[in-house]
């Protein structure tokens, strides 16, 4: 970020609060980073929206999950009528939710309550084709980025993301093998609820899926191309569409000065590939937890990110990010709400 206000000045408000030096441990950093990332000393929450974005991915027909395919569209319309984890979550804490179909396999067109933003009904299978062409890859980033338009339209200054999509573990597994130099087998686990024979299964697709990729790649001119094409490359080749869209919100609402809430694994390999592109977008991302799925931990320490909550969720939609909106509301009610010792006729004694 190329900031006017600095960190300095913003340190000394914090510090001049009538509390401890450092007393009030993260909610402290977080009101340093939002401060940065409005540049002001009086940061503010406004209209906080939650994009669920829903899609289908070709390698669930592999069997790398235990839930079928249709639970994606049949979730998307439970989320209409308010059914959903998300929902709830969304209610309690005050979030506009939009509910976005940007490649689920079914027809939900004429859904209430849905947006309509299908680019394809499902990726292709990457064991054996890029899950997508490079056409479908730019349509997948341009409804991320028209999405936070949209929101920013209405005021929004901070935004979560949430995902729908049986099978999308295994792109975000490979991502996190090939972006964060980590062994595949580290990278995954048991999905929507995988047994030990599953979590093999899943391994061998995956791998066999890397392995051809290399090979199709090898004689590529990617392998003597720039670095952003090579990511670009990865990334459609592996991704599913609401991932991409997710990937291309992230990135319009950095260059907006939105606040990013990330998710869970999903989405923290979402925000990865984000920051692969362009490293200066993980200043606007706040990460909200560290769920149970295997590797999350892992991808989130390559990340340098320290998550705010642990309460080993792994439902996805967003949820973790929804949990966690309430302390980043007090963060930002700290610097603003808080007295100082000058104010307040008290002895600062540091």
């Amino acid at each position: 970020m190329d900031d006017e206000l600095s960190i300095e000045k913003i340190q000394a408000k914090i510090d001049n609060l009538n509390k401890p030096k450092g007393s009030l441990g993260r909610l402290e950093e977080l009101a340093l980073q939002i401060c940065l990332i409005q540049q002001t000393l009086e940061p503010r929450l406004s209209h906080p929206c939650h994009l669920l974005l829903g899609g289908d991915h070709g390698i669930e027909r592999e069997g790398v999950s235990v839930s079928p395919r249709e639970v994606t569209w049949q979730q998307m319309i439970n989320f209409t009528r308010g059914g959903g984890g998300v929902n709830m979550f969304c209610r309690q804490h005050g979030f506009d939710l939009s509910i976005v179909d940007v490649g689920v396999d079914y027809d939900l067109s004429q859904v209430p309550g849905i947006l309509d933003r299908k680019i394809a009904r499902g990726t292709k299978n990457f064991l054996y084709e890029p899950a997508m062409s490079e056409a479908e890859y730019q349509q997948a980033l341009t409804a991320g980025v028209n999405l936070v338009d949209a929101c920013k339209d209405k005021g929004c200054n901070i935004l979560s993301i949430g995902e729908m999509g049986i099978g999308n573990t295994s792109p975000s597994s490979i991502w996190m093998h090939l972006f964060c130099n980590i062994p595949l087998e580290e990278c995954i686990g048991a999905g929507s609820g995988l047994n030990n024979d599953g979590i093999r299964h899943k391994y061998e697709v995956l791998s066999k899926a890397v392995e051809n990729h290399r090979d199709r790649s090898r004689d590529s001119k990617l392998n003597h191309g720039p670095v952003p094409a090579i990511l670009d490359e990865v990334i459609r080749y592996f991704g599913g569409f609401e991932m991409v869209a997710a990937i291309g919100a992230m990135l319009r609402a950095a260059e907006l000065r939105m606040i990013i809430l990330v998710d869970g694994f999903i989405m923290t390999a979402c925000a990865l590939a984000a920051c692969q592109l362009r490293p200066e977008v993980k200043n606007f991302m706040i990460f909200a937890h560290c769920g149970d799925e295997s590797g999350h931990k892992k991808m989130l320490d390559s990340l340098g990110a320290k998550p705010l909550l642990n309460l080993g969720l792994r439902l996805g939609e967003g949820t973790g990010a929804l949990c966690a909106y309430p302390i980043v509301d007090s963060a930002v009610r700290m610097i603003n709400e808080m007295n100082n010792f000058q104010n307040a006729n008290i002895t600062k004694y540091f």
